[in-house]
């Protein structure tokens, strides 16, 4: 009797075990609405819209200012950062030398002086003796020539203060323009040497950009043409306007310089900044270039992506390899082949798996950034 209820228990158990499982294995039907979406068909460009180029950032208005005399620094007065004002004194150069040498100018002058105003009187009573015939030609002669020469003398050193003063202007270093100063390349106590940089400075806000360009391609470039150009460190793309073509090449290996100057703009950027410069110019690529929308990529993180379309109608991220942009497209290096779908605008946030509608038209004012949920 024991037996027996002891195998209708284990019966009983199977029963309940078995019950339980069949529960746990029921699938909850997905009733979430279906999301409208736009799909572009991925095709193969065989021709790169831009000519891309290198290019550098520099500002519009800066100056690298030096001496043309050699001397002792006394004092640099600013240092990098500092905002300055037009005619603000930068750099002291000793000038000892200069004050000697004013001094004796200035003795050379009165020396001057003296004898012009001399010979001048002289000049004057020789003028007056010779009118009443009491001087003869030759000794007017003589003292016309000594009245030119001591007028000669004296405007000399008048000439001399001037060349002094001058020299002056250079051992006192000033700002040329109002701007900021970027770099300073001398100290307190160092000798500075004529034609050296001492200090430069520029004008913030007014920003241009130097590319080279090839010669095979330089003759497509116009002055006035748009461009974007590429600030790698910010990842901004910025607009500027081709404001100088070079036509030689001679000092520049083969490469032409072109000019752009940027618009205005709110983006963090400094001279030196490395960028891409994008001409509007046709090329034959290499081999075919997949391009996509920037608006149709979605990022994770450091990770970029695209949705597409799967065989079921839902909403399938794909993970991509991202290379050069191209104004308002980006270049798929791997991840997304020629003639697949991708999903370039929805009515709804999407998330992988989402049903979705494909459309290849939507209402308009109905599209929407893809987001992920």
């Amino acid at each position: 009797m024991k037996k027996y209820i002891f195998l209708l228990s284990l019966t009983t158990a199977s029963f309940f075990i078995t019950s339980c499982g069949s529960e746990d294995k029921k699938v909850v039907a997905d009733n979430s609405p279906a999301i409208r979406v736009k799909v572009h068909q991925v095709t193969a460009n065989g021709k790169s819209p831009f000519l891309s180029v290198s290019g550098k950032i520099q500002s519009s208005n800066s100056a690298d200012l030096s001496t043309r005399m050699m001397g002792y620094v006394n004092k640099v007065h600013v240092n990098v950062g500092d905002k300055v004002r037009k005619g603000q004194l930068l750099v002291s150069i000793n000038n000892s030398d200069l004050q000697a040498k004013k001094a004796q100018v200035n003795a050379g002058i009165t020396e001057a002086t003296a004898a012009f105003n001399n010979a001048q009187k002289d000049y004057n009573r020789f003028k007056n003796l010779f009118a009443d015939n009491s001087a003869s030609q030759k000794e007017m002669d003589d003292m016309t020539a000594k009245f030119e020469i001591a007028k000669a003398r004296l405007e000399a050193a008048n000439q001399m203060k001037n060349e002094v003063n001058a020299q002056f202007a250079y051992s006192n270093i000033t700002a040329p323009f109002n701007g900021t100063v970027t770099s300073k390349n001398v100290e307190t106590g160092n000798m500075a040497n004529p034609g050296v940089p001492l200090i430069s400075i520029e004008t913030p806000g007014n920003f241009e950009v130097m590319a080279m360009i090839p010669e095979t391609e330089i003759s497509a470039i116009k002055k006035g043409t748009t461009v974007n150009v590429l600030v790698k460190s910010i990842s901004k793309t910025l607009k500027g306007k081709v404001k100088e073509v070079s036509t030689s090449a001679k000092n520049t290996g083969g490469q032409y310089l072109v000019k752009i100057d940027l618009d205005k703009t709110d983006a963090n950027i400094l001279s030196g900044m490395f960028t891409t410069v994008q001409f509007p110019v046709e090329r034959k690529a290499t081999s075919s270039m997949v391009l996509i929308p920037t608006d149709a990529i979605v990022t994770n993180g450091q990770l970029s992506g695209v949705y597409t379309v799967s065989q079921s109608n839902t909403a399938l991220l794909r993970w991509l390899r991202l290379g050069r942009t191209f104004g308002d497209q980006v270049e798929v290096l791997s991840g997304l082949n020629a003639e697949e779908a991708y999903i370039v605008s929805a009515e709804g946030k999407l998330f992988n798996g989402a049903k979705i509608i494909p459309s290849s038209i939507l209402p308009k004012g109905k599209e929407a950034s893809v987001k992920i949920k």
